[in-house]
């Protein structure tokens, strides 16, 4: 058996707890073992990791590379690229393309332009045909051709039968369902959080109630069809109440953060600051507090909620901004930016991003064991940088974290034990 050895890092697996100084054995694929080599391993080739962690590959369950159909912001070329420099090896991408993910060749054309990057994409199907919340998705076909989930795109489906229906029939195919907790009636039309700066800044808000009176009905659907359900983007305390709830009561259901509901809140769009337009908004100081305890606790993963644009995008009045963050080139040194506040611990927080996101899709990744996928993120956790539209790999350059100086990078990142990304010394 040859392979390759990546020697001397601190090897960091959070579902098993590793976390020691060891070497890491690969070979057609997959990692054969961890410290010890395997009964006839020889090694072709070798990486130095001495000073560096070795971890499972970051795995984001929310991105939009805007392809096809919008490839003036963006597209799937490069922004795999900014996933691989960013230590994500598996991509999952938002169906709200131009044309939407609902038939299998928009499938096959998206996995065929990832091909050359080497990153797992994971393509979401949708929910309904068109996303128009009427006819659904033909499912089978798009679980076939490479999707691993339906989602409705950020696009909630107001009739309430319909989406009944669709987690009915997405349960019958072992397809988790990713759900929007937005209601658009409550929504449409408000540019922030519904709170103090935004009555004193005149603008019009979006209530928490936008997000739990979603949250309420979609979770009683839930409750009736037993479908496997994933909320994506929560952005309110009250929000990760009702998850929690719905956890304990047995259901089965999941949730995601976007990383950078996190770190602002409402203050931060004082003046109109059209970059951190997002949707959903950022909401209170105990809004964002209680999504932080939500991640230390582990009910929450994390997801990047990527979302390129080019610059006339941002560069707008606050109602003319289109929302949204570049968030990939970030995911990381923010995770680790968690653990220097004191968020969370080390292993917890890689959780959030790797195994967590994993065992809501049901991935074979995420993991740093014997027979799993070798898809890793060698990252130096002290390099110091900062984020600057050259030091972006993605097309989008909108980022709220400019100027930012982060800790902690990427110095290689490998999917399948392939090297897909080294970072120029």
């Amino acid at each position: 058996m040859s392979g390759l050895i990546i020697r001397g890092g601190r090897v960091l697996d959070p579902a098993s707890g590793f976390d020691a100084v060891a070497d890491v054995f690969i070979a057609d694929g997959r990692i054969q073992a961890l410290g010890e080599p395997p009964a006839g391993f020889t090694a072709a080739h070798e990486l130095d990791a001495r000073g560096l962690c070795v971890s499972p590959g970051l795995i984001d369950l929310a991105a939009r590379l805007r392809e096809p159909g919008l490839t003036h912001k963006a597209d799937i070329a490069s922004e795999t690229r900014a996933a691989a420099a960013g230590g994500i090896t598996t991509l999952c991408c938002l169906p709200d393309t131009q044309p939407v993910v609902d038939t299998p060749s928009v499938v096959e054309h998206m996995l065929r332009r990832a091909e050359t990057s080497g990153i797992r994409l994971a393509p979401l199907g949708a929910l309904t045909k068109g996303l128009e919340g009427q006819l659904l998705a033909a499912m089978a076909a798009l679980k076939d051709a490479g999707c691993v989930a339906v989602s409705d795109g950020g696009r909630p489906v107001a009739n309430t039968r319909v989406l009944r229906r669709a987690l009915e029939y997405a349960q019958t195919f072992d397809l988790p369902v990713l759900l929007t907790p937005r209601d658009p009636a409550l929504s449409d039309g408000g540019l922030m959080h519904e709170g103090g700066v935004a009555t004193r800044m005149g603008v019009a808000g979006i209530p928490q109630a936008a997000e739990t009176a979603a949250l309420g009905r979609d979770l009683a659907l839930v409750e009736q069809t037993g479908a496997r359900t994933h909320f994506g983007r929560l952005s309110s305390g009250r929000g990760v109440e009702l998850i929690r709830r719905a956890q304990r009561d047995g259901l089965p259901v999941s949730a995601d953060i976007a990383i950078h509901q996190l770190f602002f809140t409402e203050q931060d769009l004082w003046g109109f600051e059209a970059m951190f337009r997002v949707e959903p908004p950022f909401r209170s100081f105990t809004d964002r507090d209680a999504l932080r305890r939500a991640v230390a606790e582990g009910a929450v993963a994390i997801c990047s909620d990527h979302q390129p644009h080019q610059p006339d995008a941002k560069h707008a009045p606050l109602a003319g901004a289109e929302p949204g963050l570049s968030g990939l080139d970030t995911l990381l040194a923010l995770v680790l930016r968690l653990v220097d506040e004191e968020v969370l611990p080390l292993l917890d927080a890689l959780a959030r991003v790797t195994v967590d996101p994993a065992r809501i899709l049901g991935l074979e990744s995420g993991v740093l064991a014997p027979g799993r996928p070798a898809d890793l993120c060698i990252f130096d956790p002290d390099a110091v940088w900062r984020v600057t539209p050259e030091t972006l790999h993605s097309r989008g350059k909108n980022s709220a974290f400019l100027g930012w100086e982060l800790t902690g990078r990427t110095v290689h990142t490998l999917v399948g034990g392939r090297l897909v990304y080294s970072r120029e010394p």
